[in-house]
């Protein structure tokens, strides 16, 4: 399970009102225990007017299951975190045909300097000058997905107004949208893998759908386990758009992956876990540069060096 691709078919959704901790709680135990080819979760902060991120402001989690599911399992599983309130919360029956309905009216197009991401249904948005990334509505995903793909968007287009990197990977690729916009506007090939097969289908289909078959060097394996990933200071662009647990476990691998003149885009991770996986990569000697928040999502540029340098004490 994990942000940013959904079931290639969904026939049940939960949905729920959580507080941001309850959020992060569910999206870390059902990450661990269900198939990511069956079940995904969306969370993010629902709008309120204040700007100041908090545990406890409203939150909304949807759960889609691509098989009806066990329903009092389920239950089950969530009481401890959400209550009593799951004994009530109904599980919602869809259809292919509404699902698919829903995706395209839910798939709005992203703009992200250059870079448009937008549905068929979309075509028209497309200006002259955009970076064009049409995807498949029913493989997309909503609110969430949006979020941490166009916070990494942003990032990506500061980025390349500095240079242009010669050698990228795009880790847990999901629908191949990162690693797409990336080799579109270089021209060149951006290795992007994911442990999901599925995934890597639909980021090959993609790339297809934007004439551009050639332009990813895909993968499958977890994490950075492949011979075209695991290759020492080789990249000077990473991106990680995955969940904070899989980020802190990754950093690492990918810190042993990134050149010395490298940049990290992490996200996928809740405003509230950026301390924890700034940490993980910090051991690793990869510094925070920047950070931004998109829908309760966080996006974090970084690069090797530790911390900033204090300054020197006067004897």
């Amino acid at each position: 399970m994990r942000e940013g691709l959904l079931p290639s078919t969904v026939t049940t959704v939960l949905e729920l009102s959580t507080s941001g901790e309850q959020a992060r709680a569910l999206t870390e135990l059902l990450g661990e225990i269900f198939d990511p080819t069956e079940t995904a979760i969306s969370a993010f902060e629902v709008e309120s007017g204040v700007t100041t991120l908090s545990l406890n402001e409203p939150w909304k989690v949807e759960i889609y299951f691509s098989s009806h599911p066990d329903e009092e399992a389920v239950r089950d599983l969530l009481r401890p975190i959400v209550g009593t309130v799951i004994d009530d919360t109904p599980f919602t029956t869809v259809s292919q045909q509404d699902w698919v309905a829903n995706s395209l009216e839910g798939l709005k197009p992203v703009r992200a300097g250059r870079v448009l991401v937008h549905g068929a249904h979309d075509r028209d948005y497309v200006r002259i000058n955009d970076v064009a990334i049409e995807i498949e509505a029913a493989l997309a995903f909503g609110t969430g997905h949006h979020g941490t793909t166009s916070g990494c968007l942003l990032a990506l287009d500061a980025e390349l107004k500095k240079r242009r990197p010669r050698n990228a990977i795009d880790v847990g690729t999901g629908t191949g949208i990162l690693a797409l916009a990336l080799a579109k506007q270089v021209k060149r090939k951006v290795v992007a893998g994911d442990i999901d097969a599925v995934a890597v289908e639909v980021a090959a289909r993609n790339a297809s759908l934007n004439h551009a078959g050639q332009a990813l060097d895909l993968y499958v394996a977890p994490g950075l386990r492949h011979a075209k990933a695991n290759r020492p200071r080789r990249f000077d662009l990473v991106f990680a758009n995955i969940l904070a647990g899989p980020l802190r476990k990754l950093a690492p691998s990918i810190a042993a992956v990134t050149a010395d003149d490298g940049v990290i885009i992490l996200s996928g991770l809740l405003e509230m876990d950026v301390a924890g996986v700034v940490s993980a990569y910090r051991h690793q000697g990869i510094a925070l540069v920047r950070r931004s928040s998109r829908e309760g999502w966080a996006t974090l540029v970084m690069k090797r060096g530790g911390a900033a340098a204090r300054p020197r004490r006067l004897r």
